[in-house]
């Protein structure tokens, strides 16, 4: 009984939790006009498959931005702007140095050619940090549409009261039928 009231407890810390989260990504991406960002990391929306399997179509993955955007190398996997302000994520294949200016010849995993242009330093966004969850993308797509954002903002907080409502009907439950069992032995009628 004290286990399954802990672990109810538990989750009901971790849904007001998440619920806060979520309500301030939501408000200080919406307020900055930018993508989502939580304590300085950035959440995107994979929309193609170039970096399959590892990254499927449809994911969300975190990315950090900021630092020194000169300081990657072969392997790593970084997040650039195109020259038409596309945002790309795909794997450095060379790094290309004249003086001071560093750029990077970049490959998409599934992609069979390295990108036809090297990114500039200078278009690098960010870095990824090696977290994706596959197929969230899509919800986040949905959540930047305006129905989207009123259910992100409402959903957490009707699931939030249905949980409170079904753990006061189970506690009012419990304490009924532990009044009906005190007050039993006191109802009884003893013969004369």
């Amino acid at each position: 009984m004290k286990l399954k009231r802990l672990i109810s407890n538990l989750v009901t810390i971790i849904m007001f939790f998440i619920l806060i989260l979520i309500l301030f990504a939501v408000i200080s991406s919406k307020v900055s006009g930018g993508e989502p960002s939580i304590f300085g990391y950035q959440i995107k929306t994979v929309l193609s498959g170039s970096m399959e399997p590892g990254i499927k179509t449809g994911s969300i993955i975190v990315v950090k931005p900021g630092g020194d955007m000169k300081r990657f190398k072969k392997g790593d996997i970084i997040t650039y702007k195109t020259g038409d302000d596309v945002i790309v994520t795909h794997r450095v294949t060379k790094v290309l140095k004249d003086g001071n200016e560093v750029s990077y010849q970049t490959k998409g995993d599934n992609n069979k050619t390295v990108d036809m242009t090297p990114v500039p330093s200078n278009m690098v966004v960010a870095e990824y940090t090696g977290l994706t969850i596959p197929y969230l993308g899509y919800l986040a797509d949905y959540t930047k549409t305006k129905m989207g954002s009123a259910l992100l903002l409402i959903l957490p907080g009707i699931l939030l009261v249905l949980y409170s409502g079904i753990s006061i009907w189970k506690t009012l439950s419990q304490l009924e039928k532990k009044i009906s069992k005190s007050s039993d032995g006191d109802n009884i009628e003893k013969p004369i």
